[in-house]
């Protein structure tokens, strides 16, 4: 999650194996310097970036380590899932 439209950008990396995790967790957190080497390491993973503000607003209250917030868990698995959906439609175009 990031919102890189202020000079003070903030991000939030959340952590999820669905073979493995139950719930995604905060991975890391920042603002600054610290948001910007959060979204540099992602783009150099091939991590998918969203921009939700507002829902940025409420994960970076979330320590890092912690698991997300039951009243979150919609809002996060909504964009897993269109996420999701995104890589099954890029890998199955690959496969042509």
């Amino acid at each position: 999650m990031t919102d890189k439209n202020h000079s003070n950008p903030q991000a939030v990396a959340l952590h999820f194996e669905p073979e493995t995790d139950a719930i995604p967790r905060v991975l890391a957190s920042g603002r600054g310097d610290i948001a910007r080497q959060i979204i540099a390491a992602a783009r150099a993973a091939g991590v998918d970036i969203v921009e939700d503000p507002d829902l940025l607003e409420v994960l970076g209250r979330v320590p890092v380590g912690e698991d997300i917030p039951p009243e979150l868990f919609q809002a996060v698995a909504e964009i897993l899932a269109f996420i999701y959906r995104l890589n099954g439609r890029y890998e199955a175009s690959q496969n042509v």
